[in-house]
């Protein structure tokens, strides 16, 4: 097996797709994780078991939505979400910024979580600083992201499983030592929140994973295998991950989950709390490799191989990590992340409704290519992106119910009356400069 450019510029042929098995694999293994965990924790902390349940079920009927439209959307046309959004409302320079965001929002969180992990190992072998392992764990995570969406979900297919056990064992430890239908009446832990303040933890905590769908949604092989999985995923994943979070907070009476989990389990807990990480890590990497490709290619022209983008990348992120600097930039790194729910609703908006470059999407897709033009820049919806922007951290600083979603529904329906009042206009149209392996592989793709 060598590393894989895995169609970075160019749409993803059919004979690349995969059963939609493999490709859920994954995307349960982002859900049903350590953060899903620790939002049930919070979440028994501070609502009653209903309280927690609606939460969640509220929060993950909008997770799923996002999550379905822009996943058949990266499905259908097989291209990444930096790629996809040339011809979504963005245009080529407006991709080119998207792309950026993207890389910096999601290789400063490989960095972080890169030390999460590093803390982890050397909570296991504490013969080697946190800053060694921290390079050692950086570069075997890089490695298997050179190697493509194959290598990932051999590594989800390991992952997902063993913190699964993990999980399940924590469980019937526990609720051995207590009444567990006591457990469903108990009251919150800690101070009280509201169940709309619990639904805008839980769609906050997925929300920008769920925008970039498309990164992992390009391999399946159609639409329904997109529904299947994202409601599978994101239901169990957020149902079971999050209620036992919430009962187990109620059990143990803590509110700390990597405590909860290690006092349980011990160093196999560690070892499968370091795994999780990794299976969220991997695709950090990935998606920000994709988004670095797209922006230089859009800026450039020149094609680099997302081999070399992520050997780099991962380096740069790993040494960061080593060195502790990417801890200060928390704060940083989530006014990126309100950036990325807007394009969700832009994306969705014109692919679905508004369709001003739908067309060309459609007939180039059925020779498996890129349109043969593209549109340089459509100020209207970097103006209504930055506004939604804006307004999601806002509302999110003062409480005014789910900051993610609200800036997602302010760009859907700010771009769907540009659309209507034909404000939707891109400055020009340049010819695009398909890849080369899109073009040898052309009709492999038209039957998606």
């Amino acid at each position: 097996m060598t590393p894989q450019d895995d169609y970075s510029l160019s749409r993803v042929p059919a004979k690349a797709r995969y059963g939609w098995g493999w490709v859920a694999v994954q995307q349960f293994g982002q859900i049903s994780d350590l953060i899903t965990f620790s939002t049930g924790v919070i979440l028994g902390a501070g609502l009653s078991f209903w309280g927690a349940f609606w939460a969640l079920t509220l929060g993950s009927v909008v997770l799923e939505l996002v999550a379905v439209f822009v996943g058949i959307a990266g499905c259908r046309e097989g291209l990444s979400t930096s790629v996809l959004t040339r011809w979504t409302g963005f245009g080529r320079y407006g991709s080119a910024l998207l792309g950026l965001i993207i890389s910096i929002s999601l290789i400063g969180w490989f960095g972080i979580q890169n030390g999460v992990f590093a803390l982890g190992m050397n909570a296991i072998a504490p013969v080697l600083d946190p800053w060694v392992w921290s390079l050692i764990t950086g570069v075997v995570i890089t490695v298997f992201v050179m190697y493509g969406f194959r290598a990932m979900r051999w590594v989800a297919v390991a992952a997902v499983p063993a913190f699964q056990i993990v999980i399940a064992y924590s469980v019937i430890t526990e609720f051995a030592k207590v009444d567990v239908g006591a457990l469903f009446s108990a009251g919150p832990l800690g101070e009280p929140m509201t169940i709309a303040a619990g639904a805008t933890l839980v769609a906050g905590s997925y929300m920008a994973g769920a925008t970039i769908m498309p990164d992992m949604n390009r391999f399946n092989r159609n639409a329904r295998d997109v529904v299947k999985q994202s409601v599978l995923s994101i239901t169990l994943g957020q149902y079971v991950m999050g209620l036992i979070g919430v009962l187990l907070a109620y059990a143990v009476k803590g509110q700390d989950a990597v405590a909860i989990l290690t006092s349980t389990v011990g160093v196999i807990g560690v070892i499968t709390l370091v795994a999780a990480v990794v299976k969220i890590n991997d695709w950090n990497l990935y998606s920000s490799s994709l988004g670095i490709v797209n922006a230089i290619d859009t800026l450039t022209g020149v094609k680099v191989n997302r081999v070399w983008a992520t050997l780099i990348i991962g380096i740069a992120g790993t040494t960061l990590s080593a060195a502790g600097i990417l801890d200060r930039f928390v704060d940083f790194l989530m006014i990126l992340g309100v950036t990325l729910p807007p394009i969700a609703g832009i994306v969705v908006a014109e692919y679905y409704i508004v369709k001003r470059w739908r067309g060309e999407l459609d007939e180039s897709r059925q020779r498996g290519v890129l349109p043969a033009t593209e549109p340089t820049l459509i100020p209207v919806t970097l103006v209504i992106w930055a506004v939604s922007a804006w307004f999601g951290w806002w509302s999110e600083r003062e409480a005014l119910g789910i900051g993610s979603l609200n800036s997602l529904l302010l760009a859907g329906l700010l771009y769907l009356t540009a659309g209507k009042l034909g404000l939707v206009r891109a400055i020009s149209e340049v010819p695009v400069a398909d890849d080369p392996k899109g073009k040898e592989e052309a009709c492999e793709s038209a039957s998606t």
